[in-house]
C-alpha cells in the first residue's frame, strides 16, 4: 500500500501563490506517474496535473495551463505543485494520486480511473 501525503494548502488572495506538496514513503514512488486533482464544493474531482515517472513529460488541463507547474524529486519522494496567479475558480481539495499501471513506463494521464492510490487532500481557499 503506497500512502501519500499532501501539505501546503492554505488561504490566499486572488493573484497569489501557493506550493503544494505530496509526498510518501514508498521505495516505489520513483516508478509510478503522479498526478494532481482537485475537487471543489458539489462538483466532481477534476484532474490538474500529472508527470511521468522520471519527470520528462508533463500534462496539464487548460484551466491551469501556463499558471500551475508540476515537478518531481524522486530522491526525495516528493512531488511539487506551484501554483500562480491563482484565482477564486481555483478554490477546493486538491489530492495527489500514483499510477501504478505501468512502472517506470506510464504516460502521464488526465483519468481518475488510471490512478490506484490517491492522498486525503489539501485544502486551497483562494479569497477574491
Amino acid at each position: 500500500q503506497v500512502q501519500l501525503v499532501e501539505s501546503g494548502g492554505g488561504l490566499v488572495q486572488a493573484g497569489g501563490s501557493l506550493r503544494l506538496s505530496c509526498t510518501t514513503s514508498a521505495r516505489t514512488f520513483r516508478s509510478y506517474v503522479l498526478g494532481w486533482f482537485r475537487q471543489a464544493p458539489g462538483k466532481e474531482r477534476e484532474f490538474v496535473a500529472a508527470i511521468s515517472a522520471g519527470g520528462g513529460h508533463t500534462l496539464y488541463a487548460d484551466s491551469v495551463r501556463g499558471r500551475f507547474t508540476i515537478s518531481r524529486d524522486n530522491a526525495k519522494r516528493t512531488s511539487l505543485l506551484q501554483m500562480n496567479s491563482l484565482q477564486s475558480e481555483d478554490t477546493a481539495a486538491y489530492y495527489c494520486a500514483a499510477d501504478s499501471t505501468a512502472p517506470f513506463g506510464g504516460i502521464p494521464d488526465h483519468r481518475l480511473s488510471r490512478y490506484h492510490y490517491w492522498g486525503q487532500g489539501t485544502q486551497v481557499t483562494v479569497s477574491p
